[in-house]
C-alpha cells in the first residue's frame, strides 16, 4: 500500500512539473510575443524590411571603412539598421565589431544574428553527417551538434545553417554528404537529435545556437543528381519520405527553416505558398522563420518565374520566405511594393516578428553580446573532451562492409604491413567538406593513427597522386589519369608484407556543394593501383574514404576486408587504427545503399514490389536489368562487427490488434561469437495491401544493444498507429485496417518475419 501511494505521488509529482514547466514556458512566450509587438511597433517599414535582409561579411571590420561598391552599399544598410543578420562574420572581435554598429549606432539598436554553415564541427570536426548517421547513435549524434555549438558559440555566432535533413536516394549528388540518408524514419530521429544539440535546452544560454532545418523541400531528390537541377516528385513521395524530417525538426522547435534552390511542380520552392504558408507554417504551426538559401530569391528571375526584382520580391514574400539571403531583393523591392499596395504590410509585420522573436529567445536584446567571450574562445574552441568524442563518435561511424577469412582484427605484433594509397598520409582530405572554419592539415592522417601501434612495421607508399591542383577549388581540381610514377614501388612493398592497407577513395573536397559525379568509381588510377596490388598479395585491408556510397564491384568480389570509413574529421586516423587492431569492434550500418553501378540510381531499400517483382514464368518480362543484378553491392542497414548475432524468438503480443492498440514485439538478440559488441537491431514494417500502394519494407524502429561474447538479450519494440499508417496523396495520414508484415534483423535483409491483421475499431 505505502507502495502504491508512493507510486501515484511520483507521478502526480511528475504530471505537476510537466504543466508547470509548460505553463512557465508558454508565459515567456507570451512576454517575448509583447515585446516584438512593443518594438514593432516603434519600426519604420524599411527598418522592419531591414529585418528581413540577410547579407554576407563584407569587409575586415578592424580595418577601414569600405569606401566603394557593393561593400559600401552593405556598410551604409547596416548604419541605418537595414540588415537583420550576418553570415561568415566570425571571431569574438569580428562580431563584437559588427553588432556594437548595429546596437549602438542605428536608430533603435536591434542586434544582429550571426550564422554560419556548422555542418558537422567549427574547429574540432566529427564526421561528415552522413558518416555520423551509421553510427545510428543519436545521443552521440546528438553530443557532436552540441559541441559544434559550444565551439561555434564560442566564436561569437549563434546560428547555423544546419542540420540538412534532405532524405536522397541519389549518391550522384554531392551534398548526401550532409544528410542522413535515405530512410524518413532514421532522418527524422537524426534531424530532431541534431536540433536538440544545436539549440540546447536553453536558447538563452551563450552556448546554444539557433538550428536550421534545410532544404525545404525535395532538394536530395534533384534530377540525375545535378546540383540546383529541378525536383519531380509525387506527392506520395513528398509527404511519406521528403517531409517527415522537416517535421520533426519543427515539433524539435527548430528556429529557422532554409527553403531551397529545386523547383517542385513548376514553382521554384523560394516562391511556394503551398510548401511555406499552406503545410510549414498554417499546418504544421511553425514558429520561427523561413531563410532563403544564397540568392535563391534573385534566382527566381533566373528560372524564368519572376520578370524582375519586383515580382521576385512579391512572390518570395507571399509565399512566406521571411529573410533574403543575399538575393538585394528584398531591401530594395519591398518598401515600394507596401507603399504601392501591392504587398500587405501584414506581410512584412509577420516575417519581422518571427525574426526578432528568435532574437529574444537568443537573449540578445539582453546582452547583444553575450557570445562575445573571448576566454571562451580561447579555452573551449579544440578543448580536448572535444577531441575525445570526435573520437568516440568516429569509431561508431565505421562500417565493417566485408571481412573473409577475418583478416581484421589485426594482430597487434610481428606483422610487417604495406600501407598504400594516395589518401593514406593525408591530413586535409579526411576532415571532408563543409568545414569552412576549420584549420587545414588537423586532421590525424591513418598513417599517424597506425604508427601509435609500435610492435608492427609499417612501410607506406601512395603509389598514386589522386589530383593535381588546388583541391579548395572544384574549377582547380584535376583527377590525376596520367602519372603512374608510384605504382611500381607500392606494388613492390605490397609484394613484401603480410598484409596490405589501402586507403582508397574521394578526396574531402569531392563532395558537398556542386561536387555531382556522373561515375562513383574510385577516381583516377585508384582502381588499377588496387588491382595491380592485389596481383601480388592478396591480403587486403581496403579502407575507403569518401563522402557518399561509391561503385565497387571488384573491390566487393576481390578484395577480402573492406572498411567504410567516410571521411572521419579531426581523429580520423586514431579512429580507423582502433578498429583495424580491434580495440573497437566496429557497429555502424549504411544509411544509404551502395549500388553495384550508377545505372542502378536511384536504389533504395524500401521500394515497392511493382507488379512485376520476379520471374515467375523464366521469361524476360519482369523487373530487372539485362545487363546487371538488380540488389544492391550493400544494402541500407549492412553493417558487420568482429563478432556474430543470432536472431532468434520473434514474438508479437497480439496477432490482431485493433487501430488504437499498441502491439508489442519481442527478438532474441545472442552473440554467438568470440568478441564483445554492439548490434543496431531493426525493425521493418510491411502494410501489404492499402488504398495507395505502399513500400515492400519501413523502417520503424531500432536498438543499438552491446552484448558480451555468448550473451543474450530481449529486445522489445512497440508499434502504434504513429507507425502504421502514412500519408495519402493530399497529405492526411491514415491507419488502415488490414494485414501487416513484421521484419527483425540486423540490416535491410531481415532474417526474422512475423504477422499481424490490424483491425477496424
Amino acid at each position: 500500500m505505502k507502495f502504491k501511494n508512493l507510486l501515484f505521488f511520483l507521478l502526480l509529482s511528475i504530471v505537476y512539473n510537466t504543466i508547470h514547466s509548460q505553463n512557465k514556458k508558454d508565459e515567456e512566450t507570451l512576454k517575448i510575443n509583447k515585446k516584438v509587438d512593443s518594438l514593432l511597433s516603434l519600426m519604420t517599414i524599411e527598418e522592419k524590411v531591414g529585418q528581413m535582409n540577410l547579407y554576407n561579411g563584407f569587409w575586415e571590420v578592424t580595418g577601414p571603412v569600405p569606401k566603394d561598391g557593393s561593400s559600401k552599399k552593405k556598410y551604409e544598410h547596416l548604419k541605418k539598421g537595414l540588415v537583420g543578420a550576418m553570415l561568415s562574420v566570425r571571431g569574438v572581435e569580428q562580431v563584437k565589431a559588427v553588432q556594437k554598429i548595429a546596437v549602438e549606432e542605428t536608430r533603435l539598436g536591434i542586434p544582429l544574428i550571426f550564422g554560419f554553415d556548422v555542418i558537422h564541427g567549427y574547429k574540432t570536426l566529427s564526421p561528415i553527417p552522413l558518416a555520423e548517421s551509421c553510427s545510428w547513435d543519436l545521443e552521440a549524434i546528438e553530443k557532436s551538434a552540441r559541441i559544434a555549438a559550444i565551439e561555434a558559440s564560442a566564436a561569437g555566432l549563434n546560428w547555423t545553417f544546419a542540420p540538412m535533413v534532405d532524405i536522397s536516394r541519389d549518391p550522384r549528388w554531392g551534398r548526401v554528404m550532409e544528410g542522413a540518408g535515405e530512410d524518413p524514419y532514421l532522418g527524422s530521429k537524426i534531424a530532431a537529435a541534431r536540433v536538440k544539440g544545436f539549440q540546447g535546452t536553453d536558447l538563452s544560454a551563450p552556448n546554444t545556437m539557433a538550428a536550421t532545418a534545410k532544404h525545404f523541400a525535395a532538394y536530395g531528390f534533384a534530377e540525375s543528381g545535378k546540383e540546383y537541377n529541378s525536383a519531380d516528385i509525387g506527392t506520395s513521395t513528398l509527404y511519406n519520405i521528403v517531409l517527415p524530417p522537416f517535421k520533426a525538426a519543427v515539433d524539435m522547435d527548430v528556429k529557422a527553416i532554409m527553403n531551397s534552390f529545386n523547383d517542385l511542380n513548376g514553382i521554384p520552392v523560394t516562391a511556394s505558398k503551398f510548401l511555406q504558408r499552406d503545410i510549414l507554417k498554417e499546418k504544421w504551426g511553425f514558429k520561427g522563420f523561413v531563410v532563403s538559401d544564397w540568392a535563391s530569391m534573385q534566382e527566381l528571375i533566373t528560372w524564368g518565374f519572376a520578370k524582375d526584382k519586383n515580382q521576385a520580391a512579391e512572390l518570395a514574400s507571399k509565399a512566406g520566405s521571411d529573410m533574403d539571403m543575399e538575393g538585394y531583393i528584398y531591401v530594395e523591392a519591398l518598401v515600394d511594393l507596401v507603399k504601392k499596395g501591392i504587398i500587405k504590410a501584414s506581410i512584412i509585420d509577420e516575417a519581422a516578428s518571427r525574426i526578432l522573436n528568435v532574437k529574444f529567445q537568443l537573449g540578445l536584446f539582453e546582452d547583444p553580446y553575450r557570445y562575445c567571450n573571448p576566454k571562451n574562445e580561447k579555452n573551449l574552441i579544440y578543448h580536448k573532451s572535444h577531441q575525445e568524442a570526435a573520437l568516440d563518435i568516429a569509431k561508431k561511424s565505421i562500417v565493417l562492409l566485408k571481412n573473409e577469412n577475418n583478416i581484421l582484427p589485426l594482430k597487434k605484433e610481428g606483422q610487417k604491413i604495406a600501407l598504400i594509397g594516395p589518401l593514406a598520409n593525408e591530413k586535409n582530405s579526411p576532415l571532408g567538406s563543409w568545414r569552412i572554419a576549420s584549420d587545414d592539415n588537423t586532421a590525424i592522417s591513418i598513417l599517424e593513427g597506425l604508427k601509435q601501434y609500435k610492435n608492427n612495421t609499417i612501410q607506406y607508399e601512395k603509389g598514386v597522386d589522386l589530383y593535381t591542383g588546388n583541391t579548395h577549388f572544384i574549377k582547380e581540381l584535376k583527377v590525376n589519369t596520367t602519372d603512374r610514377s608510384g605504382i611500381n614501388e607500392a606494388v613492390k612493398i605490397a609484394s613484401e608484407s603480410d598484409i596490405v592497407i589501402m586507403v582508397l577513395g574521394e578526396h574531402g573536397f569531392q563532395s558537398g556543394e556542386a561536387r555531382s559525379r556522373t561515375t562513383l568509381d574510385l577516381p583516377g588510377l585508384q582502381q588499377e593501383l588496387l588491382e595491380r596490388v592485389f596481383g601480388v598479395n592478396k591480403n587486403i585491408v581496403l579502407i575507403l574514404n569518401n563522402g557518399r556510397p561509391l561503385t565497387i564491384p571488384w573491390a566487393a568480389k576481390h578484395i577480402p576486408t573492406i572498411i567504410e570509413a567516410w571521411q572521419l574529421g579531426s581523429q580520423t586516423g586514431n579512429a580507423v587504427a582502433q578498429v583495424i587492431y580491434g580495440d573497437y569492434n566496429p557497429s555502424g550500418k549504411l544509411t544509404m545503399t551502395f549500388p553495384r553501378n550508377v545505372g542502378q540510381i536511384p536504389i533504395y531499400y524500401n521500394q515497392k514490389s511493382t507488379g512485376r517483382p520476379t520471374n515467375e514464368n523464366d521469361n524476360v518480362f519482369w523487373s530487372h536489368y539485362s545487363d546487371s543484378e538488380k540488389t544492391p553491392l550493400f544494402p541500407f542497414g549492412h553493417g558487420l562487427s568482429y563478432t556474430t548475432f543470432k536472431y532468434t524468438n520473434l514474438s508479437l503480443d497480439k496477432k490482431a490488434a485493433k487501430i488504437n492498440d499498441t502491439i508489442t514485439v519481442k527478438v532474441e538478440v545472442t552473440n554467438t561469437g568470440n568478441y564483445d559488441g554492439k548490434e543496431v537491431v531493426q525493425l521493418y514494417i510491411q502494410d501489404v495491401y492499402g488504398k495507395n500502394v505502399r513500400p515492400i519494407k519501413e523502417l520503424k524502429g531500432f536498438a543499438l544493444v552491446p552484448l558480451r561474447k555468448h550473451e543474450s538479450k530481449t529486445v522489445t519494440f512497440t508499434l502504434d498507429k504513429t507507425k502504421l499508417g502514412y500519408f495519402d496523396t493530399e497529405g492526411n495520414y491514415i491507419v488502415e485496417p488490414g494485414e501487416f508484415k513484421i521484419f527483425v534483423g540486423g540490416s535491410s535483409i531481415t532474417s526474422l518475419e512475423s504477422d499481424f491483421q490490424l483491425v477496424q475499431e
